[in-house]
């Protein structure tokens, strides 16, 4: 049988679409394209923002109009957070955010006798690690590899915790085993991924701090990019930089999650920290990691945020100097907190000030950008855009080099100018095989 996936939202779900790929084609079924004939379609949902479940519908809606006779099933956050608005759609299978397995053996049954099934458990009954397998298609450079589920900071514009339950950890045994086996498949960078993971670890034995993963899963696999995915500020200390500072294969690159600069909408979030703590985890950064990338995410008109916080924000935002940004105007979501928070702002104040932090941040991603200009990178290469193959630098600069069969090749890249959203290169050496990854 031939499926295909959609998958919205974050690296996680990326990881566990990812997953659900190898557990069919093990199976002897085949992945197809969504945009083709399948015997049935599986959209990863998430549910973060309001916006994110109206995407949510719009894919399903199109999925069944253009696929009248197929098996359609959806999992992940949204239909973990409503169900019955999933059911409503017309969809034969529905999941959770759990139970992986459980869902394609029910997608197996509806496509084989036509019987659909609804299976969506209390994510906040969750107390074990969701094993999977990593690594999705062969023709992929990049692998997510998922450490850690849950999330017990309950910030008051987010869901998440209710649809993902509490904190769960892989054992770093099996982290490590994944790892290595993604290295054997010929994966070239492994993305450490998961709802938080600075909270790996408390729940297991011992409660291992997850600077102690990262060291573990570098060391296994020598010739692998490891890149982090989002971190929470705090748990950059100045151990957490000299420990990880001397592993060569660890990109330097740093995703550390802000949503704003004023400390009184910080407090309205319930964020777990002030402005001065995640300024201080920026130095530490800089400091041990000289040159790399520090990104966040923004989100602007916050209930309640005045023009005098925004402009703390903004004023923030640029002292930081981050390389890249996420902007996102507050999305209301019913069932926390800030949904019933006074000073819910307009559509109107929300695209300016949006446009505003955009704005901000193209000019300090320009600056990074720049800087890099007459630098030798060493650049993963993915795909073919616009004539010209593209990739990755530890930074995660996007590069652009002159086509030729670059797929899944290391190759040194001198920047030569800007291009687009990302940068051009000059082609410098030879294929660079299974060496340690600068």
């Amino acid at each position: 049988m031939r499926f295909a996936f959609y998958t919205l939202g974050c690296k996680t779900n990326q990881y566990e679409t990812q997953a659900m790929e190898r557990l069919l084609t093990d199976q002897g079924h085949e992945i197809g394209h969504f945009d083709e004939k399948c015997d049935g379609y599986i959209i990863n949902t998430c549910s973060v923002t309001a916006v994110a479940d109206k995407k949510n519908r719009a894919v399903i809606r199109r999925c069944r109009r253009l696929n009248p006779d197929a098996v359609i099933g959806v999992c992940g956050c949204y239909s973990q957070h409503a169900p019955e608005d999933v059911r409503a759609l017309g969809v034969d299978v529905i999941g959770g955010s759990g139970g992986r397995q459980a869902f394609l053996e029910q997608m197996l049954a509806a496509v084989r006798a036509g019987t659909p099934s609804e299976q969506v458990d209390n994510a906040l009954s969750r107390r074990e690690f969701e094993v999977l397998p990593a690594g999705g298609l062969e023709e992929r450079t990049r692998a997510m590899l998922k450490v850690q589920d849950g999330c017990v900071n309950f910030c008051s514009y987010c869901i998440i915790p209710f649809t993902r339950g509490p904190v769960r950890s892989a054992p770093l045994s099996l982290a490590v085993a994944q790892a290595e086996e993604l290295a054997r498949r010929g994966y070239r960078e492994i993305v450490v991924t998961g709802i938080e993971i600075a909270s790996w670890g408390v729940d297991l034995p011992g409660k291992p701090e997850v600077t102690s993963l990262i060291e573990a899963i570098c060391r296994a696999v020598p010739a692998l990019r490891v890149r982090l995915g989002s971190l929470e500020p705090r748990i950059v200390t100045e151990d957490f930089c000299r420990r990880l500072c001397v592993l060569p294969n660890l990109c330097p690159q740093f995703h550390l999650s802000m949503q704003s600069g004023s400390d009184a909408v910080l407090q309205r979030m319930r964020r777990k920290y002030d402005t001065a703590r995640y300024y201080e985890s920026v130095c530490l950064l800089r400091t041990w990691f000289p040159d790399c990338a520090v990104t966040t995410d923004m989100i602007v008109a916050f209930p309640g945020e005045t023009e005098a916080e925004f402009a703390e924000s903004l004023a923030f935002i640029r002292k930081c100097g981050f390389a890249d940004m996420h902007i996102f105007p507050y999305s209301r979501r019913p069932g926390t907190p800030a949904d019933k928070m006074p000073g819910q702002h307009g559509n109107a104040a929300k695209e300016a000030r949006s446009r505003a932090a955009i704005s901000v941040a193209a000019e300090m991603n320009r600056a990074f950008r720049e800087a890099l200009v007459g630098s030798v990178q060493s650049v993963l290469f993915e795909d073919v855009e616009n004539g010209y193959y593209t990739g990755h630098a530890p930074n995660y600069m996007k590069i652009y080099a002159p086509e030729e069969n670059l797929h899944n090749q290391l190759r040194d890249v001198k920047i030569t100018g800007l291009y687009q959203d990302g940068l051009m290169g000059e082609i410098l050496d030879e294929r660079l095989a299974n060496r340690p990854i600068p």
